[in-house]
């Protein structure tokens, strides 16, 4: 690795407890629309602050809520069996349902003619046209039977090209497909010591995509915060150690339009947030 970025934390948002713009039990997805406001998901809500860390909308879910994603002015929540579709104040727009496919919707994403919703009980990716018909399966052909998940989510990021970006964490690497699901390339490697490989029995959980091409992921036992470049070669190492809680794991991750990592702590039940400060030899 050559030279490293570094990172600070600058914020957090939301955290555990009762009040409105706080969750009780758990904290599970995290997005960030293009004016830098945050979606957090966790209980049977979700939460919207602006980019200075009020909170301007929550609503509640009819069932808990896995997963949260921002496609223009929709807002799309994963759920078990199915997903909904609010507009930003919390109007519900629809639901979909597909008993055949929809297991646990654990990571949503958009191409120009299509939505892929990740199934971890069927550890593939689903991927419907613009009207909720099936089109085909991403990772289903795997040889291990689909994405190996021994953490129970399957979390993915699409790229500007239509590239789906997914955290296969039993097989330690990140693998890039097509929307039809062609495997078009991966990086990745299990090493317990190096920085740039993926440790334990089952890393990276969570990845997310930032500008020029690199990949952000997230770890556990211990867990960590990680940027690749778009080559794969570790870019560094934005959060470790001491920075979480040692039993944090399916960390979900975003990336704000300031190129800021957002990584949803699901003991702190806060989103924090993470910026570049510079670059040291």
């Amino acid at each position: 690795m050559g030279a490293e970025a570094e990172y600070r934390e600058a914020r957090s948002v939301s955290g555990r407890g009762a009040g409105p713009d706080r969750f009780e039990h758990a904290l599970r997805g995290v997005a960030v629309d293009t004016q830098g406001h945050l979606y957090l998901a966790g209980d049977s809500e979700v939460k919207v602050f602006d980019a200075e860390g009020e909170m301007r909308h929550r609503w509640f879910t009819s069932r808990p809520v896995y997963a949260v994603a921002v496609d223009g002015e929709d807002v799309w929540v994963g759920e078990e069996g199915q997903v909904e579709v609010y507009e930003v104040g919390g109007t519900r727009l629809d639901e979909w349902r597909d008993g055949e496919r929809l297991g646990l919707v654990t990571a949503i994403g958009f191409t120009a003619a299509g939505v892929l919703l990740a199934d971890a009980r069927a550890r593939c990716i689903r991927h419907y046209d613009l009207e909720g018909g099936w089109l085909n399966d991403v990772g289903e052909r795997h040889r291990k039977g689909g994405f190996h998940i021994p953490n129970g989510v399957v979390d993915f990021a699409v790229d500007a090209d239509g590239v789906v970006h997914v955290a296969n964490p039993g097989l330690h690497r990140v693998e890039r497909y097509t929307a039809a699901g062609e495997l078009l390339g991966r990086f990745g490697r299990f090493d317990g010591r190096d920085p740039e490989g993926f440790p334990g029995c089952c890393n990276p959980t969570n990845v997310a995509l930032a500008s020029g091409g690199r990949v952000v992921v997230t770890e556990k036992g211990g867990p960590r915060v990680k940027v690749y470049d778009a080559e794969g070669r570790l870019e560094a190492v934005v959060a470790a150690g001491d920075a979480f809680d040692p039993a944090c794991k399916n960390m979900d991750v975003a990336v704000d339009p300031d190129d800021r990592i957002v990584v949803a702590d699901p003991v702190r039940l806060q989103a924090r947030l993470f910026e570049r400060v510079g670059v040291a030899a």
